[in-house]
């Protein structure tokens, strides 16, 4: 179990924070439902055609759409499309492992000029 926790901690986390404020979102949108409902001498349903949860998913999406889903497209359209010197885009490491090749090749060359041996790779 511990190995679990380190190894998906920040997963388990996230997923109780969103759940969390997605439970705490549900109750204070009922309250301030009801609050108006009462204010209008009706009854608050949950459900039904006035019912709070039409509300309740109205709101819920509008979040979603506005944070969740911007972000996942994000991440998502980032790992399949480049957008040159982008941090998020994978650009970065393919240039990182020429960099790399380019010096891996320039160090070879200097200790073939200098005759040193040494173990090759």
């Amino acid at each position: 179990m511990g190995k679990f926790l380190r190894d998906y901690g920040l997963s388990l986390v996230l997923a109780g924070l969103f759940l969390g404020s997605w439970i705490a979102h549900g109750l204070t949108g009922w309250v301030a439902f009801a609050a108006d409902q009462q204010s209008h001498n009706q009854t608050a349903q949950l459900f039904g055609s006035s019912g709070y949860i039409w509300e309740w998913l109205d709101s819920t999406f509008e979040n979603w759409q506005s944070e969740f889903l911007q972000l996942f497209t994000m991440v998502v359209l980032t790992a399949f499309l480049i957008h040159k010197g982008s941090h998020e885009s994978r650009d970065s490491e393919t240039e990182m492992q020429v960099a790399l090749a380019r010096i891996q090749q320039q160090l070879e060359e200097l200790r073939d000029a200098s005759g040193v041996k040494g173990a090759s790779k």
